[in-house]
């Protein structure tokens, strides 16, 4: 699901079948992958397992995680020293010039280490590689990371820039519901999975379907021009969203089943491709209606051909929030060698100012105060025609999470898209 994840030299996205949730290996998920069957647990499941006590948060099960005697670092200190900040992220997901000026600001030195999939992330963290700062963490892996205490509690203090985050990261009851209290993490960036097209080839608007994500798709006379993300979460969500079905961590194998069938039959009629270049696809006109992420469509008119305006792009996401929305964060690992400079580097990263410098060479909207259609629109980072791209709050609250799934119930998406994937 990671907008970010699997770059290539090329600048392309590799094909990874499974994403940035990679296949589980070992115990009961690879009995199920093998055997295809097995118990799941209901869909109000409150744990990963039922012997692992990590507690699966929603948004109406919020979860303020145990600190288990671990305290913030102390309040007052100075930023460190003759430091190098040490960053580990995505690749391409923070703007150089945000880096250099909080460098400069603060006279330390900032380096950048990047990982490709969220797995290789932890699992080199697990190793014992040691950073101040991981960005762009995914909710669905708080739980881990915070049960192995790999990332350490935040010294409020340090960020009051948080105030200008959206009250859902920080100031409403029970928010976030993934970090009550946002005890451990700050938000980063927001972004929905929605339907592009390009205008000048495909007359159809999604607003004029009944259900816009069976019916944009279901077109026949466009077959061989239609694409659907590689990713296990959002090719599973799309084709239960085809069904009019929108709980997108549903654990019922027969849901599962029945999406799993839908992709198969889009893919006779219409002989889609899989994979994750949305962002260069419909610019160029390789692919005219294509499943995509809203922070890779902002960015389109990067990659539009000489002479084509970027107003032939459309991207499309429900007003009423009936859609997939994710949000990233940002966090100071515990390994972190300069805690306060990390802290202060979450803090600068949430100022307006900052935050719209970082969009304009990420393409991912940041959910802070200011951030708004006009206003990237008067600072020329999105052009007029694809203020859809950008997040509203009512999108982020009324909005589907694909968030942690039960490991048996993860295991029945990940076959069930295997068998779609494997058949492109």
């Amino acid at each position: 699901m990671h907008p970010r994840e699997g770059w290539q030299p090329d600048g392309t996205r590799r094909r990874t079948g499974l994403s940035r949730r990679a296949a589980l290996k070992g115990g009961a998920a690879a009995a199920l992958l093998a055997g295809g069957g097995g118990s799941l647990l209901s869909a109000c499941a409150p744990y990963l397992t039922g012997s692992q006590k990590v507690p699966l948060p929603r948004p109406y099960r919020p979860v303020r995680w145990p600190t288990n005697g671990r305290k913030p670092i102390a309040s007052g200190l100075p930023p460190e020293t003759g430091a190098t900040l040490q960053i580990y992220n995505w690749v391409a997901y923070v703007n150089q010039a945000c880096l250099n000026n909080f460098a400069k600001k603060y006279n330390c030195k900032v380096e950048v280490t990047t990982f490709n999939t969220m797995d290789e992330a932890l699992s080199k963290l697990r190793s014992g590689l040691k950073f101040d700062v991981f960005m762009g963490v995914t909710v669905d892996v708080l739980g881990q990371l915070i049960e192995s205490e790999l990332i350490q509690p935040l010294n409020h203090s340090y960020i009051p820039n948080i105030s200008q985050a959206w009250p859902d990261f920080s100031s409403l009851p029970n928010s976030p519901f993934y970090d009550v209290g946002w005890q451990f993490t700050v938000p980063y960036t927001i972004y929905t999975t929605g339907i592009s097209w390009r205008k000048d080839y495909v007359h159809e608007n999604p607003q004029s379907f009944k259900n816009p994500w069976r019916d944009m798709f279901f077109q026949p006379k466009y077959k061989g021009k239609i694409a659907i993300l590689d990713d296990y979460r959002e090719g599973i969500s799309l084709g239960l969203m085809m069904n009019n079905i929108y709980d997108l961590n549903t654990t019922s194998q027969s849901q599962i089943d029945l999406s799993r069938r839908t992709l198969l039959d889009l893919a006779n009629v219409v002989d889609m491709h899989i994979d994750n270049n949305d962002y260069t696809e419909i610019p160029d006109g390789q692919t005219w209606i294509h499943h995509a992420w809203s922070g890779d469509m902002a960015a389109a008119a990067y990659y539009m051909p000489k002479g084509v305006p970027v107003d032939v792009v459309g991207y499309w996401f429900p007003k009423d929030g009936k859609g997939p929305v994710a949000n990233d964060t940002l966090t100071v690992l515990s390994s972190a060698t300069n805690p306060v400079l990390g802290h202060l580097f979450l803090n600068y990263m949430l100022d307006l100012p900052n935050a719209l410098e970082n969009i304009s060479y990420n393409g991912y909207m940041q959910p802070i105060e200011g951030v708004t259609p006009q206003k990237l629109v008067q600072e020329k980072i999105l052009p007029p025609s694809l203020m859809s791209t950008v997040v509203l709050p009512s999108y982020f609250r009324r909005g589907l999470g694909e968030l942690q799934l039960p490991v048996d119930a993860d295991a029945l998406w990940q076959q069930a898209w295997l068998v779609v994937s494997n058949g492109m």
